[in-house]
């Protein structure tokens, strides 16, 4: 077929030309095209994509600032109760309100004991294998008050609030250090207050690995065996 049989003329043949010519010029080479972003060979292809969306959720993303934040402690120990505390924070609650708190010194005035004495006293129903286990001081106490520095209202308070939170928490074996002075002043009264207290099923001086002559471990009712007792 000659030009001049074509259905195109000169002039249109050289615009198709120059229209094939720009489209050519604009598509995208593999040398211009966007490199791939970097993959980890060792991820599944599905993860892959899953950390590239993650990561642009982030984008923007700024750290919180921790220098804010309290310090809390790592130890959950409880610290034994101070007994001038318990003295005190009785006296600013008013009344103390207890069971048997009129406890009499005159057995103390009356029977003085001696600093290294050791002391000893239980119910007559208690079992002979209970009363064993708090003297060889196998039997855990729960909590305990230390009586050195108070005066004997102070050291009154701090033994009937230590029988009572212990009451209040169900536990029944509490440990009091009185010391030991040459007068054994707070020792006498402890022993006399312990004797009068109803719900004291024994006391002893405890091992020497636990104060010795110079504390007393004492059992207690359990809470729920006391008929005055009210959850």
């Amino acid at each position: 077929m000659s030009k001049s049989d074509s259905s195109f003329s000169k002039s249109q043949l050289d615009l198709l030309k120059q229209f094939k010519k720009q489209i050519s010029q604009h598509q995208p080479t593999k040398a211009a095209a966007q490199p791939e972003p970097k993959k980890n060979s060792n991820l599944p292809s599905e993860d892959l994509d899953d950390v590239d969306l993650f990561k642009k959720a982030l984008q923007g993303v700024k750290k919180i600032d921790n220098g804010n934040i309290a310090k809390i402690e790592s130890s959950s120990i409880r610290k034994k109760p101070d007994a001038k505390t318990l003295a005190k924070r009785a006296a600013a609650e008013g009344a103390f309100k207890v069971e048997n708190t009129e406890l009499s010194d005159t057995q103390a005035i009356l029977n003085p004991v001696a600093s290294q004495a050791k002391l000893s006293y239980r119910i007559a129903t208690l079992q002979h294998k209970v009363f064993e286990e708090l003297k060889a001081g196998n039997l855990r106490w729960y909590e305990a008050v230390d009586l050195h520095g108070c005066t004997v209202e102070e050291a009154r308070t701090a033994v009937l609030q230590i029988i009572q939170i212990a009451k209040d928490e169900n536990q029944n074996v509490i440990k009091i250090v009185h010391g030991k002075g040459p007068e054994a002043i707070l020792k006498t009264y402890v022993n006399s207050w312990l004797r009068q207290h109803r719900d004291v099923l024994a006391f002893v001086s405890a091992p020497e690995s636990q104060g010795g002559t110079g504390a007393v471990l004492v059992l207690l009712k359990r809470a729920e065996k006391n008929p005055k007792f009210s959850k």
